[in-house]
């Protein structure tokens, strides 16, 4: 008999989860028979249980104690749903238990899934899992014998009572008691080594090092591993003398005990310098910022070869600046997770703009840094109507959500997703203080012990309250909270956020996410509720989730129909299906590049700014979830003039009276985002320097990129010689530099711009951004002739700049081919529009994630040059370069940027005026990219 079968596994576009809750959702009733059963992975599948129950599917669980990896909490939680049996196969010394099959019965046949997979997080989402389902009808000998060893189990299993499962419980705490005293072994140093962060890090300092430069800044999430980065490059820097600075006593001192970990026999000596400690006669001292700014002139200038700032963006205070400017290290490295600025000082200038790493959310959970996080959207109750109300009126909307009914809500939603670990450590952020003050006394009336902790708390009380909430003994589960930017509220072990405020910005979402995603031994992922109320910005969350800050309409609406299956890892979120229906629909009808919404998204930025104008392109650098300002050049040619007329600054409109000046800001900001890092590091050079030639360009460029192309510097001069600008553009375009003899200079129109100290702040702005967003986009990796780096974006004329063009770059458009030599661009529209007539009968599509078809011009065929060029193209060592989109436009008069697939080659072609051919892909289209650019919403 013939059986439909599948392999399941867990990537971009699918997952065992997927299939398990849609098999869950579709049949009669289901039987599952797992090795163990983990709260991490029943999480995930208790809404589909639910919904089962709800309709009477009837279910049986069989699981086992084997290895004692099962949790007794999920066997708890399985009992609370009536329609499901639950037994427990209890293995002894001689017998384990290994199965892992998920049976599904539907009318007249059954699904089989058995593979490899448990239930946890891992197993159902991220893991390498390999898992066959094969789908048979129902008198099958196949099925039969399935079954029929199933009811053998189910027979000889227990029933997981609560007298089972307490007896279970209690063997599991002594086992964890006896694994505790077992596990206090001696930490060998040598066993410690780097993670991919880290690895990344110390390669990016060491070549920073090696061209001379003295300073540099590391971005990333708290809990991500940065103190250990500092003590690995420590090690190998190898420094006679190091001093380290930070602000707290409390984070000194964890700071000292890594490195005394890391850094054994090597005759080195630690000491502390505070207020409490006075150990100044030791190699490498660790100080607060308080202690040094009084006593620094007892050491010499150059005492310290080696200076580390912890919390980096504190080091634009006074304190810090006087210290910095007193020491003469050889080399200083600052830290921090938030680089936003506490005035108007840059903390990346203080860094020379040099930044060898920024982690941020969705890095840090692909390389594992941080736990995975559970996202689950619910709807907010009827009884709470903000549809008509400004969720900037925080009073109006905290006194909305003060509602008795809500908490009830709030506290059953709570207990039935749960939480992992024994004791709940939430966090609630709140509108105001009233609201957290109402929270924290509604959920301690209800038996939940909670506290209101804002800013106005000193720090003795925040710290007191968030030590009793880390202790597993202490009776307090909730800390309300408001103000999320205090570095205080940081508690690894927290478990449980609650979101209960509307979502009015990307970066709040994100910041209060973050305060539960530390790494802690007693948490393997947090738990996040968050309560969507119908006001008019929920799509902000799609926005925050969907973790890229360079999107589009499309490729949300593609996150939210898939489950946001782009997010790395076991993290998943889920939406309820009314919270999903309200964001489609607000982004349907929202166009993300009108005025008025590019005003509303400047506008909220500034107020996460401090309420302080954000002047620099480099402001937007601080924030994960901050708006790409490249929309706002987009708008107005500069990010300057963007301003100036939202803020209706007469200042900044008096500043760009100057012709000079604003040709200036736009010849830059035209090329931003930068697809090749070397114009911009050649015009850095000049702003100090009379002229670049090619060989200081080369070295310039090496300290940013591992190799590079003689030709491409070269092109580069011509480029800003504006050798490829047509005669329309050089009218427009202020000519920044000349190309003579070598050499690259700036025009005196250019020098007179940067005579104007103020003038010349914006110019090195723009610059420093177009370097910094490269760096971090690209890397320093070398992307070859032409520059193109796998499913980035591009514009078709940037084919003509990255692959060293000679001719006008501005021919490069309007055509589905493009030439230069043997490059080959190809570019092509997925989804055509009815009303574009050309383009009714093109079959350009993508197959699968290998192949794709493509139809070529009208006027094309086999028998000529171009032609054979192209269907032989591997023979004729031809490279075609694929770009491809989804649709040509998305929003109204804004044309959609292609992605760059990588080359291909045709493999079959039929026809001619037009070919059809069908091209194998060199890198097959990852999983998630493939589901975007195929699924239609």
């Amino acid at each position: 008999m013939n059986f439909e079968k599948k392999l399941i596994v867990n990537s971009g576009n699918q997952n065992l989860l997927n299939e398990l809750i849609k098999s869950i959702n579709e049949c009669e009733r289901f039987y599952f028979s797992v090795a163990f059963i983990n709260y991490s992975g029943l999480q995930l599948l208790l809404d589909a249980l639910k919904d089962a129950g709800e309709s009477s599917t009837k279910g049986k669980i069989l699981t086992s104690t084997y290895l004692n990896f099962t949790d007794a909490k999920a066997l708890r939680k399985i009992n609370e749903f009536p329609e499901i049996d639950l037994k427990v196969f209890v293995t002894d010394r001689d017998i384990g238990f290994h199965t892992k099959a998920y049976i599904f019965e539907y009318i007249d046949s059954y699904k089989v899934i058995i593979g490899s997979s448990n239930i946890t997080q891992s197993a159902l989402k991220s893991n390498v899992e390999w898992n066959v389902e094969i789908v048979a009808k129902c008198d099958a000998a196949f099925i039969q014998d399935v079954l029929r060893e199933y009811e053998d189990l189910w027979e000889a299993s227990t029933v997981a009572d609560e007298v089972f499962i307490q007896r279970y419980e209690d063997f599991l705490s002594k086992l964890v008691s006896i694994n505790k005293m077992q596990s206090v072994i001696y930490e060998n140093s040598e066993y410690i080594v780097p993670n991919r962060m880290q690895k990344r890090a110390m390669e990016n300092l060491a070549r920073i090092r090696s061209f001379g430069q003295k300073k540099a800044l590391v971005v990333a999430a708290t809990g991500t591993g940065k103190t250990y980065m500092s003590a690995f490059d420590v090690k190998n820097f190898k420094p006679r003398k190091l001093l380290f600075i930070v602000h707290r006593e409390e984070i000194l001192k964890k700071a000292k005990e890594t490195f005394e970990t890391l850094i054994v026999n090597q005759g080195v000596t630690f000491g502390l310098l505070t207020g409490n400690h006075k150990q100044k006669d030791v190699d490498y001292v660790f100080a607060t910022i308080q202690t040094i700014t009084k006593c620094c002139e007892e050491f010499s200038p150059d005492e310290f070869d080696y200076l580390i700032i912890d919390e980096a963006h504190h080091a634009t205070s006074s304190s810090y600046e006087r210290v910095l400017a007193y020491f003469t290290p050889e080399f200083t490295l600052g830290m921090t997770a938030t680089p936003e600025r506490s005035d108007q000082n840059n903390v990346f200038d203080l860094f020379d703009n040099n930044v060898a790493l920024e982690v941020r959310l969705h890095e840090a959970l692909e390389d594992d840094l941080v736990v995975p996080f559970h996202y689950f959207g619910i709807t907010d109750i009827d009884g709470v109507d903000l549809s008509d109300v400004d969720i900037d009126d925080i009073n109006e909307v905290a006194k909305r959500l003060k509602v008795h009914e809500r908490v009830d809500y709030i506290i059953e939603q709570m207990n039935f997703y749960g939480h992992d670990g024994d004791k709940r450590k939430g966090l609630g952020f709140c509108v105001n203080i009233s609201h957290a003050q109402y929270m924290a006394t509604e959920f301690t009336d209800r038996g939940y012990p909670s506290i209101c902790l804002t800013g106005g708390d000193s720090v003795d009380v925040r710290a007191t309250y968030m030590k009793r909430l880390e202790d597993d003994q202490d009776e307090l589960q909730f800390i309300f909270t408001v103000d999320i930017f205090n570095e205080g509220v940081d508690i690894p072990s927290i478990n449980t956020v609650l979101m209960l405020r509307p979502t009015g910005s990307p970066i709040v979402f994100i910041q209060q996410l973050g305060r539960g995603l530390r790494k802690h031994s007693g948490k393997s992922f947090l738990t996040v509720l968050d309560f969507i109320g119908n006001h008019n910005k929920t799509f902000l969350i799609a926005i925050a989730l969907n973790g890229s800050r360079y999107y589009d309409k499309e490729s949300l609406k593609v996150a939210i129909a898939t489950g946001f299956a782009n997010i790395p890892g076991a993290t998943h979120i889920q939406m309820d299906k009314i919270s999903q229906e309200r964001i489609l629909a607000q982004i349907d009808k929202e166009n993300f590049n009108s005025l008025k919404y590019l005003r509303e998204e400047y506008f909220e930025f500034k107020k996460m700014n401090q309420g302080r104008i954000p002047f620099y392109l480099m402001d937007y650098i601080k924030y994960d979830g901050a708006p790409n300002p490249v929309k706002f050049i987009n708008r107005e040619k500069s990010y300057l003039q963007f301003v100036a007329k939202t803020e209706k600054s007469a200042a900044l409109k008096n500043l760009l009276l100057n012709d000079h000046f604003v040709g200036a800001l736009e010849e830059l900001s035209s090329k931003l985002p930068l697809k090749r890092i070397y114009d911009f590091v050649i015009a850095r050079y000049l702003l100090e320097n009379d002229m670049i030639t090619l060989a200081i360009a080369n070295n310039e460029i090496l300290k940013h990129v591992k190799s590079v192309n003689e030709d491409s510097i070269l092109h580069a001069f011509e480029c800003w010689n504006q050798a490829f600008y047509d005669d329309a553009q050089k009218s427009r375009q202020l000519k920044l530099f000349t190309h003579q003899n070598g050499e690259l200079r700036k025009t005196p129109a250019f020098t007179d711009v940067l005579g104007n100290a103020e003038q010349r702040l914006y110019i090195e702005d723009v610059l420093s951004y177009g370097i910094f967003r490269y760096e971090k986009e690209y890397r320093d990796e070398d992307y070859g002739v032409p520059h193109f780096k796998l499913y980035e974006q591009y514009q078709m004329a940037e084919a003509a700049l990255l692959s060293n063009y000679r001719k006008s770059h501005s021919s490069f458009r309007g055509s589905g081919l493009l030439v230069n030599g043997k490059e080959f661009f190809i570019y092509i529209d997925l989804h055509k529009e009815a009303d574009i007539k050309e383009s009714i009968n093109y079959k350009d599509e993508l197959l699968n994630e290998q192949y794709l078809q493509w139809e070529t011009q009208n006027s094309t065929s086999p028998r000529t040059e171009r032609g054979k060029d192209i269907v032989y193209n591997h023979e004729r060592s031809v490279n075609l370069h694929l770009f491809v989109r989804k649709y040509k436009e998305i929003e109204k008069n804004k044309t959609e940027p292609y992605i760059y697939i990588g080359r291909g080659d045709i493999v079959e072609f039929e026809g001619e005026k037009p070919i059809t051919t069908k091209v194998k892909l060199e890198h097959p289209i990852p999983a998630a990219l493939y589901t975007e650019l195929t699924v239609k919403v």
